[in-house]
């Protein structure tokens, strides 16, 4: 199988490449602005960081990068002569904003708030595919746990040096995923015909944000018994911070009834894993 890849150099996307080219299909990497090219199946991961610093520029990129991106790739793939037969396209669990404790499967209506918008927005463009005759896999990502990048990689340095902190009340739920569970669930969504609409992509068992300093400090053998208020960290990272206090209880019912299995359903052995 010949697909196409968005992204292809990020943190999930050189992950994904390894993944597919093992299993044996081409991958066509897909760089900004490039004609998509002829291919059964389409992976758009691309998009500008959100995590940094934000201004009315920085927003502006961010929703830019996945509303007209996604948009012009659609747009795209209806001026192929042969098109792809599935899009799996990114999203993100930002979309349901600020939820508290309320257990989040893909039938929860969006939240409300700039990521929450830019989530509602891109998803839209991703499903004018399906006028294409294109089947659209929407994967609904939290907080990814890999080896080589993402957010996890800025915070082992202070939890092995013993300065891991609780973020706030720590009480807010925090979505996640390890990274091959992700890689996996996206190879499951392209190779599995009845597979469409939003899916979350995260693990089974989200956790507070407490238990995940907890977990973590064990996973790095350090205490983690600091705690760091939410004024501080917004005076530091100013809007952006909402990330990381913004409580999703999210759960994959999607993925496990299209019958996906988890590597890793539980925090401590994929810590432990990325960790090791």
């Amino acid at each position: 199988m010949r697909i196409a890849i968005t992204g292809a150099t990020g943190f999930v996307g050189r992950r994904l490449v390894q993944a597919v080219k093992a299993d044996g299909h081409t991958v066509l990497p897909v760089g900004r602005g490039a004609e998509v090219p002829e291919a059964e199946a389409v992976v758009h991961l691309a998009g500008e960081p959100v995590s940094q610093r934000w201004n009315e520029d920085v927003k502006r990129r961010i929703r830019e990068s996945r509303t007209e991106g996604t948009r012009k790739l659609v747009a795209g793939m209806g001026r192929l002569e042969r098109r792809p037969r599935v899009l799996v396209c990114a999203s993100a669990v930002g979309l349901y904003g600020e939820r508290g404790e309320e257990r989040l499967t893909e039938a929860a209506p969006p939240g409300k708030g700039f990521l929450a918008n830019v989530c509602r927005e891109w998803e839209a463009e991703a499903d004018r595919a399906e006028l294409l005759g294109i089947r659209v896999v929407k994967i609904r990502i939290g907080l990814v746990l890999g080896k080589d990048g993402g957010a996890l990689a800025k915070m082992l340095l202070p939890f092995r040096l013993g300065l891991g902190a609780t973020l706030g009340s720590g009480q807010q739920y925090m979505s996640w995923i390890h990274l091959d569970d992700l890689v996996g669930m996206i190879r499951f969504a392209i190779a599995t015909e009845s597979a469409h609409g939003a899916w979350n992509g995260v693990a089974p068992n989200p956790v507070t944000n407490a238990e995940f300093t907890r977990q973590l400090g064990a996973a790095v053998h350090r205490p983690a018994l600091l705690w760091a208020p939410e004024f501080v960290i917004k005076a530091g990272a100013g809007e952006m911070a909402q990330i990381l206090f913004f409580s999703q209880k999210c759960v994959p019912a999607a993925p496990l009834a299209a019958g996906f299995q988890f590597r890793y359903p539980d925090l401590g052995p994929a810590l432990r894993d990325v960790v090791s």
